[in-house]
Formats: structure tokens, sequence, C-alpha cells
């Protein structure tokens, strides 16, 4: 239930000064997050880890039939998204006739194979088998395969690098439905969650050597949530959700600073993020609902006070992670039937896509003031205009199809790489 809550006029104000110093002191931040070509998506939710594309120049109506179609190359099922870096496409994926589990590199203009690395491994389908995005920074590539091993690979040959069997160094128990984690990647290190042994690790990324690892005493495991970065009264620091609620790790020391409660159920997908300097919003499915928590402190000193509350019956996301986007959060809503929802920073329902389409579970990004949006059931590609106000669609295609069409989009150099359950295609989406 949505718990009492200050006036719209008194929260807009401090909204409105939390947004403009939030750019101040995220601005460190996207330093350290971005990786890349401003046109690369080299991770889960792209360069910022927001889900927000920074390309411009994109067509805002297709020609009968959609985009032109690029390339298409056949995959095996699963969820598993595409990062692109330096003109190079780099996804996982699995050989079911071979029994092996891969990471390929194709290229971006034209889909053509650059190099696979494969190894031998009996992963049997859970709800299709591949999940993750790896991060890619142009010389390494980083994937967390579905049994929870940690791979780095070299970007040009495909060579294995280092790797971390996380069950057998951490302890870690496999989620049900196995691994869904993305690795976030930085431009000096790596934080995965362990679970285990660590709730939350730092890696070099050159080594795989630690450079802290955080505490775990109550022994949690590890979720489907990925960890996201975070600026929070002048601190940087690392998200993290589990099924006990969100957690806030120092990114110096990893040290615990504090823990928001919240009680979720099965397994947690959505990553929770920062709405600004202050406030930290999560959301999951299986009749968890939703909760905006006001974080305060400094130095090592936090405490989380929950700002409002949403049931399940109001709203809440099962499997993705919100966009925030002119003080608005946007995604899909479990309970109300797969609408693309906009919601205020008070939790409120400013506008849905109700009698107008319905997405599912599936997936969408943010880029040149357009949401690219799949139906989750169906496979048909959506272009919708981002705006708080009303629900308008600009244009759709079906490209895909069949069900399950859950996997996130990726976006470069006017290229939109989306995927089904068993092909991925590459759409020219530039003007």
């Amino acid at each position: 239930m949505k718990l009492p809550r200050k006036g719209l006029a008194h929260r807009s104000g401090q909204m409105f000064f939390r947004f403009f110093t939030f750019l101040f002191t995220a601005g460190s931040l996207l330093l350290v997050t971005m990786n890349g070509k401003a046109g690369d998506w080299p991770q889960f939710r792209g360069p910022d880890r927001d889900g927000i594309s920074k390309e411009t120049g994109l067509l805002r109506k297709w020609p009968e039939g959609g985009p032109k179609v690029l390339w298409t190359t056949e995959v095996g099922q699963g969820y598993s998204a595409a990062a692109i870096v330096d003109g190079l496409v780099y996804f996982n994926d699995y050989d079911v006739e071979k029994r092996e589990w891969l990471v390929r590199c194709l290229t971006l203009n034209d889909g053509k194979d650059v190099w696979r690395f494969s190894e031998a491994r009996r992963i049997r389908p859970n709800h299709a088998i591949t999940r993750t995005v790896p991060a890619v920074d142009g010389k390494h590539v980083f994937s967390l395969d579905p049994k929870a091993v940690f791979h780095c690979l070299d970007a040009k040959t495909g060579k294995e690098v280092w790797r971390k069997e996380l069950v057998k160094e951490y302890k870690t128990k496999i989620p049900p439905w196995y691994n869904g984690q993305c690795p976030l990647m930085e431009d000096d290190r790596l934080i995965i969650a362990t679970g285990g042994d660590a709730l939350l690790m730092a890696l070099e990324k050159t080594t795989g050597k630690e450079i802290w690892r955080s505490q775990n005493p109550e022994n949690q495991p590890m979720t489907h949530a990925s960890p996201m970065p975070a600026q929070l009264g002048g601190v940087k620091q690392y998200l993290y959700t589990t099924l006990k609620g969100v957690y806030g790790f120092s990114a110096k020391d990893g040290k615990l600073l504090w823990h928001a409660p919240f009680k979720l159920n099965v397994a947690v997908a959505p990553s929770p993020i920062a709405v600004d300097d202050e406030l930290v919003f999560l959301t999951s499915g299986y009749n968890a609902g939703s909760a905006m928590f006001r974080i305060t402190g400094s130095g090592d000193n936090f405490r989380a006070e929950k700002v409002f509350e949403l049931s399940p019956n109001e709203w809440n996301s099962e499997v993705h992670t919100p966009i925030l986007f002119e003080n608005h959060l946007f995604a899909v809503g479990k309970k109300s039937r797969g609408l693309f929802t906009c919601l205020n920073q008070d939790g409120e329902m400013v506008w849905t896509s109700k009698g107008k389409a319905s997405f599912g579970l599936g997936s969408f990004l943010l880029a040149d003031g357009m949401f690219f949006f799949l139906e989750g059931k169906t496979g048909l590609l959506r272009l919708v205009e981002a705006n708080t106000t009303e629900y308008r669609e600009l244009a759709s295609a079906q490209i895909l199809s069949g069900h399950d069409v859950w996997a996130p989009l990726a976006l470069s150099d006017g290229k939109l790489v989306i995927r089904d359950l068993g092909k991925m295609v590459c759409l020219n989406v530039a003007q």
C-alpha cells in the first residue's frame, strides 16, 4: 500500500533541487561508468547502465515492413543480448547439438563471424538457457555463464585470459533458471555479486585479482538482479538487490553502507536504480510490489527511509529494470497485464498503454527521444515517443516472432540488434 507522503508541490520543489544537484554530483560517476565511444553499447543497459543511448538522427517513421534488415543469424534458445564495441557484436550463446556454451563475436555491419569461444558444457533448457549480456571494453570480453563461471576473453581473438568458477571459489549457489546477472564494468574494475562467501566483489579487469569483497553475514544467495552504480550523499556506491531488499556498498572498499529491507519472493530480476542523489527505486514480480527509498548520510554513515510502497496490485515489474527519463520512471507493469507505464516520482501512474498496446514481458531502450520496444508475446517491434503526457506510438513492425521475446535490445551506430528464441537480427534505424 502507499504510505503517507509530503504534498506534491513540496516534493516537486525537492525533486527539482535534487535533480540539478544530481547532474553535478553524478558527473564523476558517468566518467567512470562510461566505456568505449559514445556510439558503443558495451554492457547491460548501455554505456551508463541506464538503458539510454546517446545516439541521435534516428528514424521516427519506418517504411512498410519496418526498418531495413542488415543481417540475421541463428542463435540457441535464450535471452542473452548483445554488447557492441568498435563495430563488433558480442553475445553469449549455446549449441544444443554439440552441448557447448559459446561466446560469439560478429561484425556489426554484416553479421559475419569473427570468432567463437566454446566450452563443453551440458546445460538443459530451463525456461531457455542463456540470459545475460557480456561486458566489453575493447580489449576484453567479460561473461558470466549460466552455471556461474566468470570468463575473461581476449576481445580480438576470443582466447580465454582468466576465469573464476564462482561455485567452487565462493560457494555461490546457482539461482533458479540459471544465472541472470550481468557484470558491471568500469574503467578499472568489474563488479559482480557472488552470494556465498561474499555478497559483492570487485575484480581487476586485466588479471581477475580481487580488489575487495563485501561481507555476507546472512549467507544470502546470488539473485538475477545485476549490480548498479550510484552516487548517494556524495559517495560512490554499488547497489544490489536480494530477496531481503536493496543494499548499498562503498565503491572504495566494499563496506556495507546501508540496507533498505523489502520482502521479495521467489526471484528478483529487475535491478535497483538511483533516481537522484538520494532516491533509490526497486521493483520485482512474484507478488512483491515496488518501493522508493530515501538514502541519506555521508562518509560511512547512511540510513534508508521508505518514501512510498506500491503493492503488486498497484504496480510492479517482473523482469525489466525501469528507465528514468525527465524525472519519471518508464517500465512494463506485471499486474497491469503488460502495459507500458509512466510513473512519477511519487509512484503515481501518469499514463499507460491501455487500449493501445500490451508488451507482456518485452524489453525496451531509449534513444533520440524514443523508446524501442518489443512485445514479449509476439516479437512485434514498436517505436514509442518518450514523453510524460501520454502513450504515443510512432511506428511498428513485425521483425521477430514466437513467444518469450524478452531479451534486452542493443543500439550502436544507428543499428539496432534484437533477438527472439531462435534468431538475432540487426536493423538499420538511422535516417
